[in-house]
């Protein structure tokens, strides 16, 4: 029985790295007796399979993990997603809530494999609204953006700008990122691929303050300086695409092929 979660990580917890939540889900879901299914060898882990990493510092509303609870134990049978997040959720640490949970066909793909790219708001200081603007159009309007990334404790120089599949500044009206940004922060938005390589909003930000116009129309190096600071990010959605449409990992009120199952939406009112 697999069991797909949709969890929030919110707060101060968003300082905590993508390995610590792992062993927080392995604790909460010890202690609250869930009848999990183990690897083999030396070593047995529980069965979880985790979304893109969340890079440390930021907040998201939109995690997934996937929960294997082992059918040949009979009190699985007594078990279905809105128990099992039930259960799990009382366990785990202030800013991490679980908000929505279904049973999944096991044989369909991880989150971590199937998510294609994911929406982000980051709210930024040093710059004016209508500036940030017109880094942004600089951005879109370079047909190539390298900066140097980190892989394997190498730099390497990167194109940037076909991951960034859209971005824009924020509706001035709409409140999107709370809990502590600064009077005058600007925010935007912006969909960031995850292939082949995933990417965070410090790298956007890098992008962001040293992109310039080029004279001649050549391409717009971006690296390190300029004056925008990122104060907050959170990813809002994850997002799978197949032939042309795009649906979240997480689809409350369809039920999985062939299961029986019920399918449970467990959000909860903030």
């Amino acid at each position: 029985m697999r069991v797909r979660l949709r969890f929030s990580k919110l707060g101060k917890i968003r300082f905590t790295s993508q390995r610590d939540v792992a062993r927080m889900w392995e604790r909460a879901l010890r202690r609250a007796g869930l009848p999990m299914a183990y690897t083999g060898g030396f070593s047995p882990r529980p069965q979880l399979a985790f979304g893109p990493a969340l890079p440390t510092g930021c907040e998201s509303l939109a995690e997934y993990v996937d929960v294997v609870l082992d059918d040949g134990r009979p009190e699985t049978a007594e078990l279905d997603a809105e128990r099992t997040a039930g259960l799990a959720g009382g366990f785990l640490p202030a800013g991490i809530d679980i908000t929505a949970a279904r049973v999944v066909d096991p044989r369909i793909a991880s989150v971590q494999a199937d998510v294609t790219s994911c929406r982000w708001e980051m709210s930024f200081v040093g710059l004016s609204r209508d500036e940030l603007g017109e880094r942004i159009d600089r951005f879109l309007a370079a047909p190539s953006v390298p900066i140097l990334r980190e892989r394997k404790g190498r730099e390497e120089l990167d194109d940037l700008r076909p991951s960034v599949l859209t971005i824009a500044l924020s509706d001035p009206r709409e409140i999107r990122i709370d809990g502590g940004t600064p009077t005058g922060a600007v925010e935007l938005v912006a969909d960031l691929a995850t292939r082949p390589r995933g990417v965070r909003p410090v790298e956007v930000t890098r992008a962001l303050c040293a992109v310039s116009p080029v004279p001649g129309g050549g391409t717009a190096r971006a690296g390190e300086g300029g004056t925008l600071v990122l104060d907050r990010a959170r990813r809002t959605q994850q997002w799978i695409e197949r032939d042309g449409l795009r649906r979240e990992p997480l689809e409350v009120g369809v039920p999985p092929a062939g299961s029986g199952r019920a399918v449970h939406d467990v959000e909860r009112a903030s």
